[in-house]
């Protein structure tokens, strides 16, 4: 290495710890007015340490030390850590070498990009990042105003790894929301799956391969006996737009039962069936042929949870909505709901509560469908489906988002009778539904939750999280209601516990400060006061203890 400009030997030392720089020289060099400042050369070849001494002075030009290899350079590739420091008080010889993107303003106003001394541009020797700002505006002139971001500030994610994601700045985030990358953000068996498939090829189900079966097998051996038949779609807006024509095709009836604020899908058909859409500001209103009966919510509805009777109580409001849809004269077709409901605020049914709208449902002529989107694939720690819970046995079964770890695969599953009578209409076909690609990566899916054990992760992970969270409710006025099961799990903030009133505004403070924590948490419910925490099923317990501890500082300062 041949010295940029002339100084004099500041430090000169060999560091031997692993991950150190091994033989390191700081240079003090004086300017003309009077200043001092330095440089660093870290990495080198631990001979400097015998050749140069403290004071001694070094020409510009001069060659005056060598790279260290990896066995002499604190284990690094061969490399050169080249910094330039403005003034060393507060560090002395002990400069950080990295520093976190947070402090960059401070840490660029010390140690200025030293591109300068070599005669090259900056951005040459500085990394930098994707504009943000540029993206956003992008966005609101390309996308529509309905196209919602998360959080007041946004944030930017380029890359992601198990449970965490990462910024154009590289910091890192808890991700304790996204329920979609079921088995981890960038998982490496998905993406030997999916290259190895991409460099073969990719087709529709208009032709045979292994591969279709094999998922399907995987898929059928986790439900119980019944269960005969597959269809591939590609979100599982379309799977459950797929669910009411078979329920259609099979009982001729038209007529769906559903919970109040209930979420399946963007299709035509799905927001029809979907009160959270439907009755959302701007929505269509509900149509006709759908028929609502109250979420069996155990700490807002109107059954309390001290009522013995209250799964009884929330079934027998199928019984008017059929008698509602009788009245219009529109069959029934069925009854519909998310098995444990999400966006109504990580709701789990009381025992009881789904076998009895299934007897009643069924005794009627209809079929019941299960939307397990949200909460199949074992996230539930002890369940590998939410209808295990209730112990039921539904008619038609709906999978999408986690069983494609962020690729778009949508699942029905259902028996060999609703699959005979779907089957005398139109012949069924989608273009990328159930293609190879699909269909690999949804069995690898399925394939590492077994292998890795995550469901067992899930009940742990889960029981130490919900506990954690029952400690803070007692602790802080805001928190109303603990609930969830696994990794599935909703805490309703109010303002106060006496008055249960909808802490929204609370919910969007604390959901923002979570994310300037760097910890991603969402927001659902009627209201929107309800924080989910729905986390790839990966997460680890120093994971769970940084979300409580968190939330613990920040509901401390909320009040």
């Amino acid at each position: 290495m041949h010295a940029p400009v002339t100084g004099r030997v500041h430090v000169v030392e060999n560091r031997t710890a692993p991950l150190d720089y091994g033989g390191v020289v700081i240079l003090a060099h004086d300017t003309p007015e009077g200043e001092t400042f330095y440089t660093l050369y870290g990495h080198l070849n631990p001979e400097v340490h015998e050749k140069l001494s403290i004071g001694q002075l070094v020409q510009t030009g001069e060659a005056f030390c060598r790279l260290g290899d990896i066995t002499q350079n604190g284990g690094w590739a061969p490399h050169l850590h080249f910094q330039l420091a403005l003034t060393i008080d507060g560090i002395d010889d002990d400069w950080p070498g990295v520093a976190d993107p947070d402090a960059r303003h401070f840490w660029t106003r010390l140690c200025p990009n030293p591109a300068a001394l070599l005669n090259l541009p900056d951005d040459k020797t500085a990394y930098t990042p994707t504009d943000k700002a540029q993206v956003l505006a992008d966005r609101q002139a390309q996308f529509g105003d309905n196209l919602a971001l998360s959080y007041t500030e946004p944030v930017m994610f380029l890359r992601g790894w198990k449970h965490h994601l990462f910024d154009e700045w590289g910091r890192p985030y808890l991700d304790a929301y996204n329920n979609v990358p079921h088995v981890g953000h960038a998982h490496p068996r998905i993406q030997a799956v999916a290259a190895d498939q991409l460099q073969r090829m990719n087709s529709n189900t208009r032709y045979l391969h292994p591969a279709r079966t094999a998922f399907a097998k995987k898929i059928l051996s986790k439900f119980p006996a019944g269960f005969e038949v597959c269809y591939f779609v590609n979100s599982g807006s379309e799977a459950n737009e797929l669910a009411l024509r078979l329920a259609r095709s099979h009982t001729s009836g038209k007529g769906i039962v559903t919970p109040d604020h209930g979420y399946h899908g963007n299709t035509t058909g799905a927001i029809e069936i979907s009160a959270y859409k439907f009755n959302a500001p701007g929505g269509i209103g509900q149509v006709d042929w759908v028929e609502l009966v109250d979420v069996a919510d155990d700490y807002r509805g109107r059954f309390g949870r001290d009522d013995a009777q209250r799964a009884q109580n929330y079934a027998d409001q199928v019984d008017h909505a059929i008698a509602r849809l009788v009245a219009k004269g529109i069959p029934l077709g069925g009854f519909i709901a998310e098995t444990f409901p999400s966006v109504g605020g990580q709701i789990i049914p009381p025992k009881g509560y789904l076998r009895a709208v299934y007897d009643k449902i069924r005794a009627a002529g209809g079929v019941c469908i299960a939307d397990e989107v949200q909460t199949g694939l074992g996230r539930l720690g002890d369940h590998y489906f939410g209808f295990e819970h209730q112990d039921v046995v539904p008619d038609v079964v709906v999978l999408g988002k986690p069983i494609g770890n962020g690729h778009p695969i949508g699942v029905v599953v259902t028996t060999r009778a609703i699959a005979d009578s779907f089957a005398k209409g139109p012949e069924f076909f989608s273009t990328f539904g159930g293609s190879v690609l699909s269909c690999r990566i949804g069995k690898e899916v399925l394939d590492i939750v077994d292998d890795e054990g995550l469901q067992n992760n899930a009940q742990i992970m889960g029981s130490r999280l919900l506990s954690g969270l029952r400690c803070l409710q007692d602790k802080h006025m805001f928190i109303g209601d603990v609930r969830g099961m696994g990794l599935f799990i909703g805490l309703e903030l109010v303002t106060d516990k006496v008055s249960k009133v909808e802490a929204t505004a609370l919910a969007s403070y604390i959901k923002n400060r979570m994310r300037a924590h760097r910890i991603l948490l969402g927001s659902e419910g009627p209201k929107d006061n309800i924080l989910k925490i729905r986390p790839p099923l990966t997460i680890g317990a120093d994971d769970i203890d940084m979300i409580l501890a968190v939330l613990d500082d920040i509901l401390t300062e909320a009040a």
